[in-house]
């Protein structure tokens, strides 16, 4: 297995965009990432598209070649992979592989979807088929509904407050208001967070993610073609994809990711690191208390003191490890099948001091963690600079 880099990365700005579809969105994101890595169409191998739910918000399937012909790769094998929320984050995970192994020298990845195609409503019918249909969805479960479980739950067993989730949902808003391309840049207080419109108690409109259109795009190389791609690119280090159960009954803990622990202890073990080692991180927060649970699964701070480390700061911008600094899904946006390979953009752009005014001090290493669904699946990755 040789070594892998992203050479090249590219997103559109993520919000409501009535005059977009799948396609013009997903060429724009691929021509900036050619762009950004100085090369062609032409030398694209292999095309990896997620997508989580195409044919229900617009009507289109076939996706990957559909998208891959407009962006001038037609003859070229052209997949589009379907992991819930994580759909990007899979695609990723197999083209990483597929490099690794030598199959291809050059793969493109990309995510997209288009939410605000349909009414709120419609959307959450279609967000809930992510779930266990013979279960959850005959019941009536949406995912605000699930993950507001989860986190009475938390709040159960670990004494978690809501001041703590708002916390997480006011640092993000704090990071996505100096994000040029994120959804909704809007600064927030802890009292505007916790008297937001409820949704699901104990969870507020501030505490969901956005409904959102956008796509995001990344060039895969082996790590010693680097150069040829205008030498600015990002090792990957570590990465794992994991599964677990799709409905909550039918796990153990509800406080915990089984998926997330063991993808994240799999990409550790490749990267050869700790989770002490990592400088900052792109965690999913679909909802504030699955980033809180992340950051305890993944090691950044003990079970049950998510809320807490994040209620003191430290995963603010200037913390001692910065989560979301792109204003995670919370206030970047949140179109689902773009969210994984939007996370490996932020990442890249933080390893190469190209993040502005959300810039971390400490950047050599950072973290992605992609979730599907309520934890049926996880794609975690580390990435380091390669200079």
């Amino acid at each position: 297995m040789r070594p892998v880099a992203v050479v090249g990365i590219g997103k559109t700005p993520f919000g409501a965009w009535p005059d977009r579809d799948i396609r013009s969105l997903t060429t724009e994101a691929i021509a900036k990432t050619l762009k950004d890595a100085h090369a062609t169409p032409e030398q694209v191998e292999a095309f990896y598209l997620g997508n989580f739910a195409g044919p229900s918000f617009v009507g289109q399937n076939h996706l990957a070649p559909y998208v891959a012909s407009a962006a001038g790769m037609s003859g070229i094998p052209a997949t589009r992979f379907e992991a819930a929320c994580a759909s990007s984050g899979s695609a990723f995970f197999h083209a990483v592989s597929a490099v690794s192994a030598g199959m291809y020298d050059v793969a493109l990845v990309a995510g997209v979807e288009v939410m605000t195609s349909q009414p709120t409503p419609k959307v959450a019918e279609i967000l809930a088929s992510a779930g266990d249909l013979n279960g959850e969805i005959r019941a009536g479960a949406t995912f605000p509904a699930l993950f507001a479980m989860i986190a009475r739950r938390h709040m159960y067993e670990f004494g978690t407050t809501r001041e703590q989730l708002a916390a997480v949902a006011v640092k993000n808003h704090a990071a996505g208001s100096k994000n040029p391309d994120a959804h909704l840049k809007k600064v927030i207080t802890v009292e505007q967070a916790l008297k937001g419109k409820p949704v699901a108690d104990p969870l507020t409109i501030y505490d969901c993610s956005l409904i959102s259109d956008g796509a995001a795009a990344v060039l895969l190389a082996p790590l010693d073609r680097v150069r040829e791609f205008g030498g600015k690119g990002a090792r990957i280090l570590g990465i794992a994809q994991t599964s677990d159960h799709l409905a909550l009954d039918q796990k153990q803990d509800i406080t915990t990711f089984a998926a997330v622990q063991r993808a994240g202890a799999k990409a550790y073990k490749m990267a050869g690191i700790t989770a002490k080692q990592v400088d900052f991180a792109e965690l999913h927060d679909c909802f504030t208390i699955a980033e809180i649970i992340a950051s305890e699964d993944l090691g950044f701070c003990e079970r049950g003191q998510g809320g807490p480390y994040a209620e003191a700061g430290c995963t603010s911008l200037t913390g001692a490890r910065p989560i979301n600094t792109s204003g995670g899904l919370k206030s970047k946006g949140h179109p689902v099948g773009a969210t994984g390979v939007a996370q490996i953009c932020d990442i890249v752009m933080q390893l190469r001091g190209e993040a502005g005014e959300r810039q971390v001090r400490r950047h050599s290493i950072g973290l992605a963690q992609n979730l599907g669904g309520s934890g049926a699946t996880c794609v975690v990755t580390i990435l380091g600079a390669t200079a």
